[in-house]
């Protein structure tokens, strides 16, 4: 059965993701090691000020289901 999770993305280096340590975890893994913006590019660094870098390790590394509230921009690709 899958594990869904719930969180909210702080933009604080302290506590990155409130509602689930597993969701903090891969976060905090991933700081310092560049993700895909988007699924043709660019590359950005993982940040733990940086929601749209936090909010691209959840793109790249689960099945994120629903994105609410203030969402940082996606980086634009040509022809989507």
């Amino acid at each position: 059965m899958p594990l869904t999770v719930t969180g909210e993305i702080t933009r604080r280096a302290d506590r990155l993701v409130i509602g689930s340590h597993q969701a903090a975890a891969l976060v905090e893994l991933h700081l310092g090691i560049p993700v895909a913006m988007s699924p043709t590019g660019p590359l950005m660094v993982v940040a733990g000020n940086d929601s749209a870098s936090v909010l691209a390790v959840f793109r790249e590394y689960t099945r994120l289901i629903e994105e609410s509230g203030a969402l940082p921009r996606r980086a634009s690709v040509a022809g989507s």
